[in-house]
């Protein structure tokens, strides 16, 4: 039995499927998931001696890389001081700060502990102001695990949605409307008719968690001119989007102000920190100046405020986006050039320094064309990778991710790897 499995076994018995996370389980490629001991840059180690590049970067949260030394340094200096007060230090002070200084229309700003509670409290910040009890989401869209986003398409965009989970109210599930990402006439519908009753349109701007899927032109216009004719506030999820094209948020460099905004993973270092955001009007309804309620023991936690910081810092500094944009342009390149030459069935999506390996002969618009794809392909690709030493997400449906760490010479190994593995 190797290391791998013999972890695996031992999480078993204590862990629900092992894991702390699902997709961690190797549910959607098969196997045993491996376990990391390590990381600098690019790579990670595993707990059998084995090196890995690594696509996954945790999420997308390792936009410098693993373990990068003025973040890691950072980190130790506030850990000597104390690693957590629930009170108040001027570290989150100066975030804050930054982060409205960087995203012109978060006028304020709330820091919390993961991108799921930053989307539950836009969510009833939405609903506290307008008084309403209904969202707006798109299929293929997540937005955390909190029981009003898990919630899937319905038999009728009017009739509201499906559960995704067990454990969720089926009132909560009506009080969901589900339209199709990227159709914005089944938006149309659906504010015309039941506009009255919607507090929120919430969604990832550049879609994600089907796979990277980007915005048709003038589609997210569309969601304002509708929020705007209903009376519903207008949610960007930028969870992933935040920081990952360039030093701002995705809506920042389209030109569209969100009413609110999440944003996580990159703004935390590789630690546990979001932040809601947005215009002051409706920041002001948190409690302790308005009626929505919110709090947190950890937010704000001082290791994770100190490596936000550094990294912003960084990013500023080195401005590592025009390096990781033309690697992914690179990969996209080789890959889908490759894969047509040999007549496969794949293709690669990519925007700046994202990417998706679509077991698909054509370009993904939206959750059907996703479901259309051959995820037992995928699986085949993703363990032939692992042998190769290349790490990808373990799901078709999710996204690769490249840092300032990838060397240009690195992802041209993984785009021919890629290319000689596929079907």
């Amino acid at each position: 039995m190797s290391i791998h499995d013999s972890l695996f076994a031992r999480a078993l018995a204590v862990i629900p499927g092992g894991v702390n996370s699902p997709v961690r389980a190797f549910g959607s490629v098969g196997g045993t998931p491996i376990y990391v001991k390590s990381g600098k840059g690019s790579k990670i180690q595993t707990v059998d001696g084995r090196e890995l590049t690594d696509f996954c970067c945790s999420w997308g949260a390792m936009i410098l890389g693993h373990a990068n030394d003025e973040v890691t340094a950072a980190i130790a200096a506030q850990a000597a001081l104390g690693t957590s007060f629930g009170i108040n230090t001027e570290k989150e002070v100066l975030l804050a700060e930054k982060l409205t200084s960087l995203v012109p229309f978060m006028e304020s700003v709330r820091l919390v502990n993961s991108g799921t509670e930053a989307v539950m409290t836009a969510l009833r910040i939405a609903r506290g102001v307008t008084g309403r009890k209904c969202l707006l989401k798109f299929d293929g869209c997540y937005h955390g695990h909190s029981d009003s986003v898990l919630v899937s398409a319905g038999s009728g965009l009017l009739t509201g949605g499906t559960l995704s989970s067990s454990g969720v109210s089926r009132q909560v599930a009506r009080d969901t409307f589900v339209a199709p990402y990227n159709n914005a006439a089944a938006v149309r519908s659906i504010t015309h008719e039941k506009g009255h009753d919607i507090a929120a349109i919430i969604v990832e701007p550049v879609a994600g968690n089907m796979g990277l899927v980007m915005p048709e032109p003038d589609f997210l216009k569309r969601l304002r001119r509708y929020a705007d004719f209903c009376g519903a506030l207008l949610i960007f999820d930028e969870v992933i989007n935040g920081f990952r094209f360039e030093l701002s948020t995705y809506a920042s460099m389209i030109g569209i102000k969100p009413d609110l905004i999440t944003i996580g993973k990159i703004i935390g270092g590789g630690a546990p920190l979001a932040a809601v955001g947005g215009s002051e009007v409706f920041m002001r309804a948190l409690a302790p100046t308005g009626p929505v309620y919110q709090a947190g023991t950890l937010s704000g936690n001082p290791l994770a405020v100190s490596a936000g910081l550094k990294v912003l810092e960084i990013l500023e500094r080195d401005n590592p986006y025009p390096h990781i944009a033309a690697c992914g342009e690179r990969l996209a390149k080789i890959v889908n050039k490759g894969a047509k030459k040999k007549g496969a069935r794949l293709h690669c999506a990519q925007y700046r320094g994202v990417f998706t390996l679509f077991c698909s002969d054509h370009p993904v618009h939206n959750l059907t064309d996703a479901r259309a794809c051959d995820t037992a392909a995928y699986g085949r690709l993703f363990h032939k990778m692992l042998d190769q030493g290349f790490y990808l997400s373990p799901s078709q449906f999710e996204l690769g991710f490249i840092s300032a760490a990838h060397s240009m010479e690195e992802v041209e190994q993984f785009a021919r790897a890629v290319v000689d593995a596929c079907e």
